[in-house]
């Protein structure tokens, strides 16, 4: 079985180890996660110490290996209740006859079992053991049990074992486990793919003090950049002045100006296979800046704007362009000003939505939006942005074939 580069892009695997033969097997598991795409942490039990070194796991994954439940040191760089969130899967491999039997009555006795008490996304565990005990009735209700918890069972496989034995019992292949790992995550449609996305508004300024700006929480840009890093992309998020935390596994390029982020735009686009520009950007700037803050004695201000230059007009004019995509922010005739705007700038999308029904208008998190193309309009109901995020990437992948 070959595995494309970047099934498991922007996923973070937790790699537990325990006491098992097959415990060899596990360095190369961690090789073949990583040429997947996965950022890979390993913690290991007292017990698979016994079969292979630390040091061989912290050499390829180039981080600490967990070992201790109480360890000071691994506390201050990443708390063990930490170290559970941060994973994306929680991936056992070898798991034995004993650990398995641990984790069925929820014991926390050692670090690995901790996690996995306190881990948000999915755990999978890869038995390895004698045939004997994989067939035993206690084992079997074991996994049963787990299977019930909705904990991932990568079955073992069947043939020669280290103690001389012929059956079902040995840990499933490296590359099989990593295969299966994949398959746990519902969405590796961009996966090798890059997308660059434009969020929040810019800032023109006026003085050293003041600025023409629009409206935008950049929530909804955000979104769409997390959304993108799921799916598997390279994300970089070019963002204006928001007070929102950059996304996890997505490079963020803070600008301020509508030139800037132009000038990060083309910068980041020439290989890029999406680019999806919801930000805000003003239209116009002033001509001028002062270089002082402009006094209010000075009574009366005259301003002479220049129009700015349209960024996503320019990056859908490019001669090797990626599939372009604009929001139309409108408070009337949606459909009509979304439509001339996708073939004014000659865009392949426009995402158009409402901003004068204040429910899901500016700084909302809710949205609802009209997907307008050259061939028609699709609506999507109300729903929060995160999930609209998701449901844009699944719309632009599988209509456009752009995995």
């Amino acid at each position: 079985m070959t595995l494309p580069i970047g099934s498991l892009s922007n996923k973070r695997v937790l790699l537990g180890i325990t006491g098992g033969i097959a415990a060899y097997k596990s360095a190369d598991l961690l090789r073949r996660l990583q040429t997947a795409g996965a950022e890979v942490r390993v913690v290991m039990t007292q017990a698979a110490t016994e079969f292979i070194t630390p040091l061989t796991f912290q050499a390829l994954s180039g981080h600490p290996v967990h070992l201790d439940l109480l360890d000071t040191a691994a506390e201050a760089a990443m708390g063990h209740i930490e170290l559970a969130r941060w994973a994306d899967v929680i991936l056992i491999a070898p798991a034995t006859a004993d650990f398995i039997a641990r984790l069925v009555h929820g014991e926390a006795g050692d670090l690995l079992s901790t996690l996995c008490l306190a881990r948000k996304g999915p755990l999978a565990i890869a038995p390895a053991m004698n045939q004997a005990m994989w067939s035993n009735a206690a084992t079997q209700h074991n996994i049963t049990a787990l299977q019930e918890r909705d904990i991932t069972i990568f079955d073992p496989a069947a043939g020669y074992q280290a103690c001389g034995d012929v059956g079902e019992g040995r840990m499933e292949e490296p590359e099989q486990l990593v295969a299966l790992t994949s398959a746990l995550f519902g969405s590796t449609l961009l996966a090798g793919q890059k997308v660059v996305i434009t969020a929040g508004p810019t800032q023109e300024a006026l003085d050293p003090v003041r600025y023409l700006s629009n409206h935008s929480s950049g929530k909804m840009g955000y979104a769409l950049a997390e959304a993108a890093a799921e799916a598997g992309a390279e994300t970089v998020l070019i963002s204006g002045p928001v007070a929102l935390a950059p996304p996890s596994r997505v490079r963020t390029i803070a600008v301020t100006s509508a030139q800037e982020m132009l000038d990060a735009s083309l910068q980041e686009v020439s290989d890029a296979t999406l680019f999806i520009a919801a930000a805000a950007v003003a239209d116009y700037r002033p001509t001028t800046v002062a270089n002082q803050k402009i006094k209010k004695s000075a009574g009366a201000v005259s301003l002479t704007l220049e129009k700015t230059t349209d960024i996503v007009a320019t990056v859908a004019g490019l001669e090797n362009r990626p599939f372009t995509v604009g929001f139309a922010a409108e408070t009337e005739n949606l459909v009509v000003h979304a439509r001339d705007k996708l073939e004014r700038k000659q865009l392949d999308l426009v995402i158009a939505n409402d901003v004068s029904d204040t429910r899901i208008g500016f700084g909302s998190d809710n949205n609802r939006v009209v997907l307008v193309t050259s061939d028609g309009e699709q609506e999507l109901p109300e729903m929060r942005k995160t999930q609209l995020a998701r449901e844009l990437i699944l719309y632009i992948c599988t209509r456009f074939a752009l995995n």
